[in-house]
């Protein structure tokens, strides 16, 4: 399994415009072939900062799904309203506890 991570920071008057962008598109993402698990988290004390994380079977799966249209749509309409460059991450998960 791969684990990737986003951090995204957006101007502040474009918050809820990404919120919105992303609850219209959680369930597509999620469904994408080798999307196993999605999340988004905003930072505490940062409101400008958010996270997302997904779970991928594999990094082809990963890369199937940057390459689509649905990733280059949602890409392209979120990236608009940063005021920092994205950092992404593809780790592999070692330990989990619950």
């Amino acid at each position: 399994m791969l684990v990737r991570i986003v951090k995204m920071q957006f101007e502040e008057d474009k918050i809820e415009v990404f919120k919105a962008l992303f609850e219209a598109q959680k369930h597509k993402i999620r469904n994408v072939d080798g999307c196993e698990f999605l999340e988004l988290y905003q930072d505490l004390n940062n409101k400008e900062i958010f996270f997302t994380y997904s779970y991928w079977k594999d990094e082809k799966d990963l890369e199937n799904y940057r390459n689509s249209e649905l990733f280059k749509n949602i890409w392209a309409a979120t990236k608009k309203n940063f005021c920092a460059k994205p950092e992404a991450w593809s780790v592999q998960k070692l330990v989990s506890l619950k």
